[in-house]
């Protein structure tokens, strides 16, 4: 099965996600999409052009692309990420990959929608460095003429670089980023040598153990809820195991960082499951570094539990079954500056 969104269909674009879909465990093909912002293969091109650029951050050096590398698997493998200046994020990039049927966005669900979550990296100081909250990366990308001429042709207007327009933009392009087809979406379509015996084995596991208490639904990280409402969790939830510690996973307090609500502490969005077998290293701070060393970490301090090696196994063979097909992305081709350069000088 190709990736049904290339090309492009407004029928499908326009389709809504359903309930059913989401109850079959099978990944749906089409996505959630706002009302104020509806997709058109113009503004997905546009919006892919910005995705790429690294003219976004203040440096002219860190693009979307630098932390979700969506020609690989939507992230980049290191535990934190690296934005301007050298200065090092403070938790573990997620995959941009199925991040459209997400209903909130970030570890702590910080941001209701992919627009939201857009804007948040190109104002954050660490990451791409731009002034958060005003009108700079517009700014920026209006000193592209090139750009001018697009945003025009999508958004119209007399001034259509806005900020609000560029994270539209952007936003319309991950809309994109889906990972149909995977071998369970296979099985349980109807194909049951899709799934060898280990994964089978590991699907009847994480039934049996109480994984799918969280981890439940089309995406594996919980129930299908309206956009802005997060499933969160506490994690660690056990503390007797030696791997809070190890991994240090109690020293940040997760939503609580959002919200300043006590009850917030550790709590964290659920993470998906889907392509978690190239997403490494795993969870918040990155510091689990193999699958196999994750699942026993989540079954000690979310489920109490200790798993043998033949039960890690199996669960690992499962969860490998839930990569899907990526999505076909060729490298944009950006609007140049004229006669000089938008990179500031090394500071």
């Amino acid at each position: 099965m190709k990736n049904p969104i290339i090309p492009f269909s407004i029928a499908m674009l326009s389709i809504a996600i359903t309930y059913s879909a989401f109850s079959q465990g099978v990944l749906p093909t089409t996505v959630p999409v706002p009302k104020d912002n509806s997709m058109t293969a113009t503004k997905i091109e546009l919006g892919k052009q910005l995705y790429f650029d690294p003219r976004l951050s203040l440096t002219g050096t860190v693009s979307c692309n630098s932390c979700h590398n969506v020609m690989s698997n939507g992230t980049d493998n290191r535990p934190f990420s690296e934005g301007v200046h050298g200065k090092m994020g403070g938790r573990n990039a997620p995959t941009m990959f199925n991040a459209a049927f997400h209903s909130v966005q970030f570890w702590d669900g910080r941001a209701a929608t992919l627009e939201d979550q857009a804007k948040g990296p190109l104002g954050n100081p660490v990451e791409m460095g731009m002034s958060n909250g005003s009108e700079q990366e517009a700014d920026r990308v209006k000193q592209i003429p090139g750009y001018i001429t697009e945003f025009k042709k999508v958004f119209g207007g007399s001034d259509p670089v806005t900020l609000d327009n560029v994270v539209k933009a952007i936003a319309s392009f991950e809309r994109t980023l889906i990972t149909p087809d995977s071998p369970y979406d296979r099985f349980v379509n109807g194909d049951k040598k899709a799934l060898d015996s280990a994964a089978q084995r590991g699907l009847s596991l994480v039934k049996s153990s109480g994984c799918l208490t969280c981890h439940s639904g089309a995406l594996f990280d919980g129930p299908q809820l309206p956009i802005g409402t997060g499933f969160y969790m506490k994690f660690p939830t056990y503390t007797n195991n030696p791997y809070v510690k190890k991994y240090d996973l109690m020293a940040d307090v997760g939503r609580y960082t959002a919200t300043h609500n006590p009850a917030d502490k550790h709590m964290w969005h659920v993470q998906s499951w889907r392509n978690i077998a190239l997403t490494a290293p795993y969870f918040h701070n990155g510091s689990v570094k193999t699958l196999p060393e994750a699942v026993r970490v989540m079954a000690a301090t979310q489920l109490d539990k200790k798993l043998t090696d033949e039960q890690v196994t199996d669960i690992v063979a499962f969860l490998d079954s839930l990569t899907g097909e990526h999505p076909k992305v060729t490298m944009p081709t950006l609007p140049e500056t004229l006669n000089g350069t938008l990179t500031p000088r090394a500071q």
